[in-house]
């Protein structure tokens, strides 16, 4: 993999209106996804991509452990970081 063009931000590097975004993903998975952790530079855009992913996760009749598998499974066949 090559260095990312834009630096995601270290969970202790972040603003204090991202903090609890960022606590609340390291208690529910135990890290900060890269991609949260990019958009984090924009707080306002990561409010509202937190909200669309929660949305699109716990909603609908599709199972959300088959969701993650979909995306992680997606993301692999294009090269791309999870």
């Amino acid at each position: 993999m090559t260095t990312p063009r834009i630096t995601p931000l270290a969970p202790a590097a972040a603003p204090d209106e991202v903090q609890p975004i960022f606590e609340t993903y390291l208690q529910e998975r135990g890290n900060v996804p890269n991609m949260f952790r990019t958009v984090a530079l924009r707080p306002a855009h990561l409010r509202t991509m937190i909200a669309h992913f929660r949305t699109v996760m716990n909603e609908g009749t599709v199972p959300p452990l088959l969701k993650e598998l979909l995306w992680v499974r997606i993301s692999h066949l294009n090269g791309c970081r999870y």
